[in-house]
């Protein structure tokens, strides 16, 4: 009877701790078909902003939640490499295509709609997420769409505050860690898929000049510097620790240089330690997004799951604390389709790590 009961205990404690394993899959599945069912305008080949059409204003989205579609599609197809995740989303975002000098980019409303500005920072996040699919399916378009984009890039460099991208074409009052960290990443994903230095050289540009004039002592980075005053915004962000973590790494395994590599880890701590806060990252899920894909090429060289566990403990816990009874995720009333898209990407890449 005893060996009966301890035996019945265990497949108990068995069965509980496999209940509480995460199914990242299925809650992918979910997700993605509420951003289908709430946010595909499906007359139009385009997506909503929010579930709230007075939020919404009668636009469709802008293009940074777009930003976060397409990475988050890439990974859905990562997991599901027979499906075609990212065809829909970049039909969309090819509405927002602008033919406009000094060179073609993608702007921040629907071009026929209306002609918007142009940010660095939102054409940089497209050419990491086609980055990331051109190495993983060799699509020369994807590769094509990204040297497009490093062009645009370019006309936002100039020697004003010692170097460095602008935030926004035509705007020159502030250089930020958003535009240039991620110019940084697709910089050097062009060269690692094209061998040409110039690429190199640009990233080596922008790393060294964010590092001097962004950094802070903690390894974190600032938001920006103002132009001409250079005065510094100090305030820090999850995703720009992410994207300057993961130019880090990638430099690394670019040059062996073990700098780079020592760098990466101590952003790595430095980020959980500022950010982590009463066992919950902040509000911000593709900022957060944009944080774990640093954590995620550090895992690829130190294989720790250990560096990542609070991000599988946030995810969970906004899951659990933050998901209405239409399994519509975020903080607020208003679900936004950014917010669905970029847990869609963190449970994708804790899928692929296995976290």
């Amino acid at each position: 009877m005893k060996i009966k009961l301890i035996a019945l205990l265990c497949l108990t404690v068995a069965f509980s701790t496999c209940a509480q394993t995460p199914n990242y899959k299925e809650r992918i599945k979910i997700i993605n078909q509420n951003i289908n069912s709430y946010f595909a305008d499906t007359k139009t080949g385009l997506y909503l902003e929010t579930t709230d059409s007075v939020e919404n204003k009668g636009n469709h989205s802008f293009l940074w939640p777009l930003c976060a579609l397409v990475q988050a599609a890439n990974e859905m197809e990562v997991l599901e490499p027979s499906k075609q995740y990212l065809k829909p989303v970049m039909v969309a975002i090819q509405q927002y295509y602008s033919p406009r000098l000094p060179t073609p980019a993608y702007q921040a409303m629907v071009a026929k709609e209306k002609q918007d500005s142009r940010f660095y920072d939102d054409n940089e996040w497209v050419a990491i997420a086609l980055m990331d699919a051109y190495n993983r399916t060799h699509n020369k378009q994807y590769l094509e769409t990204s040297k497009m984009i490093y062009r645009f890039l370019l006309t936002g460099y100039t020697n004003e505050a010692g170097g460095g991208f602008y935030w926004e074409e035509g705007n020159r009052k502030s250089k930020n860690t958003c535009s240039n960290g991620p110019g940084i990443l697709v910089a050097l994903q062009l060269y690692k898929a094209t061998g040409r230095k110039q690429y190199l050289d640009t990233a080596l540009l922008a790393y060294n000049w964010t590092n001097k004039n962004l950094q802070a002592p903690s390894g974190l980075f600032y938001d920006n510097i103002k132009v001409p005053s250079l005065k510094i915004d100090s305030a820090i962000y999850t995703y720009n620790a992410g994207t300057m973590l993961q130019a880090n790494v990638l430099l690394y395994n670019i040059t062996h240089e073990k700098k780079y590599l020592t760098e990466a880890r101590r952003i790595a701590k430095a980020s959980e330690q500022y950010f982590y806060r009463n066992n919950r990252l902040p509000g911000n899920y593709w900022f957060n997004a944009v944080l774990l894909r640093g954590y995620q090429e550090l895992y690829r060289v130190d294989k720790d799951k250990t560096q990542f566990r609070f991000f599988v403990d946030d995810a969970n816990r906004i899951w659990q604390q933050e998901r209405n009874d239409k399994n519509l995720l975020g903080p607020h009333r208003i679900k936004s389709l950014i917010d669905q898209a970029a847990m869609v990407e963190i449970y994708a890449r804790l899928e692929e790590m296995g976290g």
